[in-house]
């Protein structure tokens, strides 16, 4: 008797030690989910996630993808809502003629390396050149012409406060983009996440960048994935040898010249009213080193200050009400627009420069 009532104490008491285990770590877990700042983004990325992943056709996710592809998947894009197409870049004919043969072709026409091995497309894609040129448009454009989802990889969402949950993360970049395939990682600014590893990176980041090299890896060795890396930075020489390795088709993309400032802006003024006296081989001659992000902001100018004219003239303000009888009176753009628009910004542009230089020489060491 006193055997079995110490058993059944004792059992009673490992019960209880259970119990109260078990609640104390729902109730540490509770208590950490609460207090994270980061929760109800989450959240929000969750649902993202969800609604992108149906319209792509994958609703039976929830057996598919698990909880860090899930996270990956709410910076997935589905291709048909990329609103970037080839007729929106223009003075690239070159590049994008490339890009047809070597990149989309293969991802569009898969049975290509049936016939051999060489006809697949490349595993990496890098492509540098000076701000403002358009790098992140021929990204999209690509994945847009080729058909394939589009992970617009943010190398925020591969942090977390939890040791090796970065590198879970990065793996699930590449085993979401396998399971969708075919598939375009996109990393903008490819150098502030892969630069040069330094012997004094954080043990955290070098882990994660090894991760990513090595899971990268297995891409290449798989003939039959049709999943790209592709990379844009301003700064190719700061990324990493292994990874520049990594990605074999490299694309330039300069500072446009003449002939293709004209195209650009052909492009950008297309809809727009001009008046007869606008010349534009004449303007583009005026816009040497612009980018063109650079002339788009001088035609954004140029349409604003007509606003602004015909504001100043009327007794109402411009507002939602009357917007339309508003713009029925206004003028088409004048060529002197271009001109006080162009005048504007080489005039903000050295400014900017003549500060930098002030700031420079104005440096004390000790």
């Amino acid at each position: 008797m006193e055997d079995s009532s110490l058993r059944r104490e004792l059992a009673i008491a490992v019960l209880r030690v259970g119990l109260i285990a078990a609640a104390s770590y729902l109730t540490v877990k509770w208590m950490i989910n609460a207090i994270d700042p980061t929760r109800k983004q989450k959240s929000k990325a969750k649902e993202k996630a969800e609604k992108t992943l149906q319209k792509i056709g994958i609703s039976s996710y929830k057996n598919v993808l698990t909880e860090y592809e899930l996270t990956i998947a709410s910076q997935l894009i589905n291709p048909e809502e990329l609103d970037i197409t080839w007729n929106d870049i223009a003075g690239l004919d070159e590049i994008i003629d490339e890009l047809q043969t070597t990149v989309i072709l293969p991802l569009k026409v898969p049975n290509l390396t049936i016939y051999s091995k060489l006809h697949e497309p490349p595993k990496g894609v890098l492509l540098y050149g000076p701000p403002g040129v358009g790098k992140t448009m021929v990204a999209k454009a690509t994945a847009k012409e080729a058909g394939a989802r589009f992970i617009n990889l943010d190398i925020s969402a591969l942090t977390d406060k939890w040791y090796g949950e970065s590198q879970k993360l990065a793996a699930a970049v590449f085993t979401l983009a396998i399971k969708i395939q075919p598939c375009i990682i996109f990393i903008d600014e490819i150098d502030s996440f892969l630069r040069k590893r330094e012997t004094h990176d954080h043990e955290a980041t070098s882990m994660m960048k090894a991760q990513f090299m090595i899971l990268w890896d297995g891409l290449i060795s798989n003939n039959n994935c049709s999943v790209i890396v592709m990379g844009a930075t301003n700064r190719p020489s700061d990324v990493d040898y292994a990874i520049r390795r990594r990605m074999p088709a490299t694309f330039r993309i300069g500072l446009p010249n003449l002939d293709q400032r004209q195209q650009i802006l052909k492009l950008i003024l297309s809809k727009e009213s001009l008046d007869d006296n606008v010349d534009l081989e004449t303007l583009a001659k005026q816009c040497d080193t612009f980018s063109g992000s650079d002339l788009k902001e001088l035609c954004r100018l140029s349409a604003m200050i007509r606003i602004k004219e015909l504001s100043n003239s009327c007794s109402n303000q411009i507002d939602h009400t009357n917007v339309d009888q508003f713009m029925l009176n206004l003028r088409p753009i004048k060529m002197n627009d271009f001109m006080m628009a162009l005048e504007k910004m080489k005039r903000t542009k050295n400014n900017v420069l003549l500060n930098g230089s002030e700031f420079l020489d104005n440096l004390t060491y000790d």
